[in-house]
């Protein structure tokens, strides 16, 4: 990758450690996250050069709408050892990642800047670290998540992974890749809702952290991160076989509403430039879902081989 492309990591990780005190919520934090993912999904994927050059410059774009100012992107002061700043941050995830807290962007948001910061062999001083800990410590007590359907928050904080659930055992990144990429194929619709399509996305990308955490040498907390991860999968199997014209379903959400409508195939893949020419920018990068979805779904593809049922539904995740 050229130097100038780096700055999609540096300036990805200056989004998320700012996100709380420049925005007062956790979610701003999506388009450093965005940007980072870009930058993995570019260099770990075979794109022919056009589409690589449209995928970073959707990137840049994102990151000049959204990025912080270029004082602020090269963390003034002494760097914290690479070493130190990943204890820190591992540390916090050990806290959080064992419940389910806003389907699992403690985990999403940690995973990924750790990423980023071994492949920029440190990045950050103790305050900028110290931010990014505290954005994942805040994660503690919250809610599972906002929107479901056919369940409700209160059953999910109840809902364990039982074995008539009939999930395999999980011991590696290759046996959680095929059991997503099954899941994902099984549904039978998906609604664009934030209880369903976006749902079904972040099934993608929290289980993508859990193996990023298991690559970089984390085990522990790949394993500590499964059961609540396979509480969100039960959830989702809830609304797996629904058909809104037969039988309405329940919704929970502030944001959703009922009837729900179909979500819009994309003719195009990511790894296509034609997908890239479609306006990303008046959609606002999905939030920097149009970069995190394909570099989830293209990793758990190469650890399993998917179905056609698989790359169909996928279509309907990313249009």
């Amino acid at each position: 990758m050229a130097s100038l492309d780096r700055r999609l990591l540096e300036e990805g990780l200056a989004i998320i450690v700012s996100s709380r005190e420049r925005t007062g919520d956790l979610w701003h934090a999506h388009y450093g996250a965005g940007a980072i993912a870009a930058y993995f999904w570019v260099r770990e994927n075979r794109l022919t050069a056009l589409a690589a050059g449209s995928v970073t410059a959707e990137a840049k774009a994102m990151l000049r709408q959204h990025g912080v100012s270029p004082g602020q992107t090269s963390p003034i002061g002494e760097m914290m050892p690479r070493e130190d700043a990943e204890a820190r941050i591992t540390d916090a995830l050990d806290r959080t990642i064992g419940e389910l807290h806003w389907v699992g962007h403690q985990a999403i948001y940690g995973a990924i800047s750790l990423k980023a910061i071994r492949e920029l062999d440190g990045w950050g001083t103790a305050e900028d670290i110290g931010r990014l800990v505290e954005l994942i410590d805040s994660f503690d007590r919250t809610i599972p998540g906002r929107s479901w359907m056919n369940t409700t928050v209160k059953e999910i904080r109840s809902l364990k992974p039982e074995k008539s659930d009939g999930f395999p055992e999980i011991e590696d990144p290759t046996q959680l890749s095929r059991l997503i990429l099954e899941e994902l194929g099984a549904f039978q619709t998906i609604y664009h809702a934030e209880a369903h399509h976006d749902l079904i996305g972040h099934m993608l990308t929290y289980g993508h952290a859990l193996n990023i955490l298991y690559e970089l040498g984390y085990p522990a907390l790949f394993h500590k991160g499964i059961p609540p991860f396979l509480t969100m999968v039960k959830a989702l199997r809830l609304s797996r076989d629904v058909n809104s014209e037969q039988e309405m379903p329940t919704l929970q959400s502030p944001v959703d509403l009922l009837p729900l409508e179909r979500a819009e195939r994309s003719v195009a893949l990511p790894h296509e430039l034609e997908y890239w020419l479609t306006d990303r920018r008046s959609r606002d990068w999905y939030g920097g879902h149009v970069f995190k979805f394909p570099f989830s779904f293209y990793h758990h593809a190469k650890n399993g081989e998917p179905v056609p049922e698989t790359w169909e539904n996928f279509r309907y995740i990313i249009a």
